[in-house]
């Protein structure tokens, strides 16, 4: 089976945006390829952060994971495996300062950074984050790597390193990994739906995966549909994002009748976010179920992912046995 690698960042709760757009599709991919999910908390680091925070928050998202149907077996923590920064460094001997510097996730980063504070700190470990999602795939000789075709610069990035790093050593010993293109739905903000759904801009902007179902309808309920600036015959973003929800939940049934009275001019917005509310509510209950049930069994599930970890890690090591090999550096007996 062709492998696959992804990760996600610790940063709390899950928001629809995350399930649709990434681990909705991580849970089939299992089903097809030999996967690997990393919780990677050391990328977390590159941001301001508190240490009780981050671990907080990294177990957190093992639990959702797991809850939403990712493989206990096929899940593993970053920081339990090393050799992910170990790699990082032989191969950021291998990037150029050029490419890391082109690269828009710093710039964007670094500019969220100082919209509050202009002297803000702004960690090299941002600057550096892309080398470290490179080691991250190339660790495990990853054949593909699921992304949105908005995110194919790292992955090029991770590419050519692989290119660069065979060209020097002599062996074509990293494969270069490929895209594995997703068709995600872009998901906006019920709060303001010119803007991609995301915590930063704060609670009422994003919908939780895990939130109570009360909220939940709440916050369909009172999402912004027609603004009134948006082009006459136009769907407006609002009302177009409340569909998009529909569709993406799998209620191809309640779109395709709410579409109909849309293009008919006799939808009402309150029908529209009735179905979308009952639709989303209905989707995340088992995952809150299932997460109920994990939790009550904490100290098992940890142990576990730890686990499956340390069995994920053999394969990084043997990677680093070959690349320190390969480099010329030291082993010890």
């Amino acid at each position: 089976m062709k492998n696959v690698l992804s990760g996600i960042q610790p940063t709390g709760d899950i928001h629809l945006g995350n399930y649709f757009g990434a681990v909705q599709n991580w849970v089939r991919l299992q089903e097809e390829y030999k996967c690997r999910f990393a919780v990677v908390d050391y990328h977390s680091m590159t941001m301001p952060y508190k240490a009780d925070s981050l671990r907080e928050n990294t177990w957190k998202m093992v639990f959702y994971l797991l809850a939403c149907g990712i493989k206990p077996e096929n899940l593993f923590v970053q920081s339990l495996i090393p050799e992910h920064v170990e790699l990082s460094w032989v191969l950021a001997c291998l990037a150029s300062y050029g490419e890391l510097n082109r690269m828009t996730q710093f710039k964007d980063k670094t500019d969220q950074l100082r919209e509050s504070d202009k002297d803000a700190f702004v960690s090299s470990g941002l600057f550096l984050y892309p080398v470290l999602q490179a080691a991250d795939i190339l660790i495990y000789h990853a054949d593909y790597v699921p992304v949105g075709k908005d995110q194919d610069q790292h992955l090029e990035l991770s590419r050519n390193i692989a290119q660069r790093f065979n060209h020097q050593f002599g062996k074509e010993y990293f494969i270069h990994p490929e895209p594995l293109y997703t068709e995600t739905p872009k998901i906006l903000s019920p709060a303001d739906p010119n803007k991609k759904m995301s915590k930063s801009l704060g609670e009422k902007h994003y919908i939780n995966l895990f939130g109570e179902e009360d909220r939940v309808r709440k916050q369909i309920k009172s999402a912004v549909t027609d603004t009134g600036e948006t082009p006459s015959g136009e769907m407006s973003p609002g009302v177009k994002n409340l569909f998009e929800l529909l569709r993406a939940s799998g209620n191809q049934v309640g779109y395709d009748a709410l579409m109909t009275d849309y293009q008919s001019g006799a939808l009402k917005y309150s029908a529209l976010k009735e179905e979308v509310a009952e639709t989303i509510v209905t989707l995340i209950r088992p995952f809150r179920e299932r997460l109920a049930e994990l939790s009550a069994d904490k100290r098992s599930v940890k142990a576990q992912i730890q686990d499956s970890s340390a069995e994920i890690r053999k394969r990084a090591q043997q990677t680093m046995r070959e690349v320190r090999e390969l480099t010329g550096l030291l082993s010890m007996k």
